[in-house]
């Protein structure tokens, strides 16, 4: 069975690998990407760095195989994210050359991050992404990873949640209703969910 543990700073590697093998809707987007850490800039990184108190990790012999990480407040988390995150990736991005398309709409993203919409996160003030290796699924990890992660934050007494999915991530949209999300919005090709804890 796996263990669930916070995130440490030696499971960064990991995190980011995750993100990338997943990162085309729940399937493997490493061939849509030259820079391999860009979808962890975005998704997993931050929080681990950020915020690991709220980041936990699925470790099965001794390989971290998912993680969900989050914040209990988007709105402070995203100011955190705008003076000790984004700068130096702004930096390092700006002028990149040799990158594909997909790794173009990542950097955009970095340069112009994604607003979440306003009532969502009035409602749902704390939010959450979760990914998990093929291998991992299946198996009940992502469930006690959320039960858990729920858990912890009602204990903090946040007063809601909420996440965004890619609209053509069946699986994905199937199993966060499952746990509990409700479809707030779509946006794009983002589909969104709320939950009250």
């Amino acid at each position: 069975m796996a263990e669930l543990r916070p995130v440490a700073p030696s499971d960064l590697s990991a995190l980011y690998h995750i993100c990338l093998v997943t990162g085309d809707a729940g399937k493997d987007a490493s061939a849509l990407h030259n820079d391999p850490q860009l979808i962890g800039h975005l998704y997993s990184a931050p929080y681990a760095v950020l915020e690991p108190e709220h980041s936990l990790v699925a470790v099965v012999d001794d390989r971290v195989v998912g993680y969900l990480v989050g914040t209990y407040d988007t709105v402070a988390f995203n100011r955190r994210l705008e003076d000790e995150w984004w700068p130096q990736l702004r930096e390092r991005y700006r002028n990149a050359e040799g990158m594909t398309d997909a790794d173009q709409h990542r950097i955009k993203a970095i340069l112009e991050p994604h607003v979440t919409p306003p009532e969502l996160v009035a409602a749902f003030p704390a939010h959450i992404h979760m990914n998990l290796l093929p291998e991992a699924r299946g198996q009940k990890i992502g469930s006690r990873l959320l039960s858990r992660w729920v858990e912890e934050a009602r204990a903090a007494g946040v007063t809601g949640i909420h996440l965004g999915a890619s609209a053509s991530n069946a699986g994905g949209i199937a199993f966060w209703r499952q746990g509990g999300f409700e479809p707030k919005m779509t946006i794009g090709s983002t589909a969104w969910f709320g939950m009250t804890p």
